[in-house]
């Protein structure tokens, strides 16, 4: 596997607006972007740490992925996201070592970047994302 960086920290948070509170007005972080995906379900805003970003995940349904996961767990942590260089060779790298894919394919994420999970009973107990930005 070709891993760059760690892309983001996925945070599942109820609201992004009281987050930011924290985030910015504690932590003294700015948010640069927020963005609706919509077939996901979830509102997104970006703050960046070096290279690394913080993404906070908000969902607009309760059918959202990010509800379901607030319902079950709380707010907290919700993936480690990995930039990665070949997302659907490294896919089919990481299904040959066992690991359980959620996405054969790669999607449209945030950013515009590809990307694609692995599912967490096969990752440690953590959900795992890869990314890869489509130029």
């Amino acid at each position: 596997m070709n891993i760059n960086k760690i892309e983001h920290i996925g945070i599942a948070v109820k609201s992004i607006e009281e987050s930011l509170k924290y985030y910015e007005g504690v932590l003294g972080l700015k948010c640069y972007a927020i963005e609706d995906v919509k077939d996901q379900k979830v509102k997104t805003a970006f703050l960046k740490i070096g290279e690394t970003k913080i993404e906070l995940l908000e969902a607009t349904s309760n059918e959202s992925p990010i509800a379901k996961f607030i319902e079950k767990k709380g707010t907290g942590v919700h993936h480690i996201a990995f930039a990665v260089n070949g997302i659907e060779e490294t896919l089919v790298a990481v299904e040959k070592n066992g690991i359980q894919l959620i996405d054969s394919k790669p999607r449209k994420g945030a950013e515009g970047l590809d990307i694609a999970f692995l599912h967490p009973k096969s990752t440690g107990g953590v959900l795992t994302e890869l990314c890869e930005k489509n130029d």
